[in-house]
């Protein structure tokens, strides 16, 4: 092995100030200089689970939120509606509602518990012509009743110098009992087409005679409870 003439070793001297070992191309790698190390499994299960439960609470929150402005929008709705006067609880809509069944314990209404009214849309009409009536029941006692609202148990009856010329139950008509509380309506539109109706049952109204010109008088009552009679409303048939 020889030696510098300065004696030093060299380069391939051990100890000398020559190459530090490790620096050159087989030397160890410096730390820090590798490349990063990968999760392990267990490390990429715990980061799927953590990135399940965010999503599922993300979730959650979306429900929650969406809910409560359906709520929000349901109830701004409703207090809308009461603002127009759209909820009117006090007219109830009787013909879509189901027929009640008659227990023993629910009473027909009498004539304290019931109102009629009736109306006639027009105070003439043509010889001939038809005409509107508007019967409207208005139950006015403290507990519920029954009351039989089709045109047999509430009858529009038609006179002229005090005789019967036209009743509304002359044919039998489809029951239709209400279940009525205080302050329950029923609106029901009744048309005369003028005619005479008879001892028996005809279907065919306009097969029947027309009444003549005169004075006409109509009133409502309820089958069931005779003294329940709306007050008589006058027309003229022309």
């Amino acid at each position: 092995m020889g030696t510098h003439p300065n004696g030093t070793y060299g380069a391939g001297g051990v100890g000398g100030p020559g190459v530090s070992r490790g620096s050159g191309p087989g030397g160890a790698r410096p730390r820090g200089s590798g490349k990063k190390r990968r999760p392990s499994k267990r490390q990429r299960a715990i980061y799927r689970r953590r990135r399940i439960v965010v999503g599922a609470a993300a979730l959650v929150v979306l429900f929650v939120l969406g809910f409560t402005l359906y709520s929000l929008g349901r109830g701004a709705g409703a207090v809308v509606n009461v603002a127009l006067g759209n909820a009117d609880h006090s007219v109830l809509e009787r013909d879509t509602s189901p027929e009640p069944h008659h227990s023993a314990s629910v009473r027909n209404c009498s004539a304290k518990d019931t109102r009629l009214e009736l109306t006639a849309k027009t105070a003439t009409v043509s010889v001939g012509g038809s005409l509107d009536w508007v019967a409207t029941i208005t139950h006015e006692g403290s507990g519920s009743c029954l009351i039989d609202a089709s045109d047999s148990g509430r009858v529009l009856t038609i006179t002229s110098g005090g005789k019967t010329v036209w009743r509304s139950d002359s044919c039998p008509a489809e029951s239709r009992s209400l279940l009525m509380a205080k302050g329950d309506k029923d609106v029901k539109t009744i048309t005369w087409n003028t005619s005479r109706t008879t001892d028996e049952c005809v279907q065919d109204q306009d097969s029947l005679s027309k009444v003549d010109r005169g004075t006409y008088v109509g009133v409502l009552s309820l089958k069931k409870a005779p003294k329940v009679k709306s007050q008589p409303v006058t027309i003229e048939v022309q």
